[in-house]
């Protein structure tokens, strides 16, 4: 990713992301699990509502889906969260 500094100072490039998050990322990262919290409580739901089998069974495979990804973002977070713990001392 090139940016630009102001007063036409040259690009500064960067290999890979810095390892910190953003505010901005820290509320993407909360919309995802609310956006699969939202459909695992909805699919929950309609799974116990329905009388079509083939219903019932599309709903409790899309509740396990997202009981998937919800479980994955949070393990993903805990590395790096357990990750930053061990390189700075404890200190987050």
């Amino acid at each position: 990713m090139n940016m630009q500094q102001q007063g036409g100072q040259a690009p500064i490039n960067f290999a890979q992301p810095p390892a910190i998050l953003s505010t901005k990322d820290c509320l993407y990262i909360e919309d995802m699990l609310s956006w699969n919290l939202d459909v695992i409580k909805k699919a929950h739901a309609y799974s116990s509502l329905c009388q079509d089998q083939d219903v019932t069974q599309a709903m409790n495979r899309t509740y396990q889906l997202h009981i998937r990804q919800y479980q994955a973002i949070l393990n993903h977070l805990g590395k790096h969260v357990q990750a930053a713990a061990n390189t700075s001392g404890g200190i987050l």
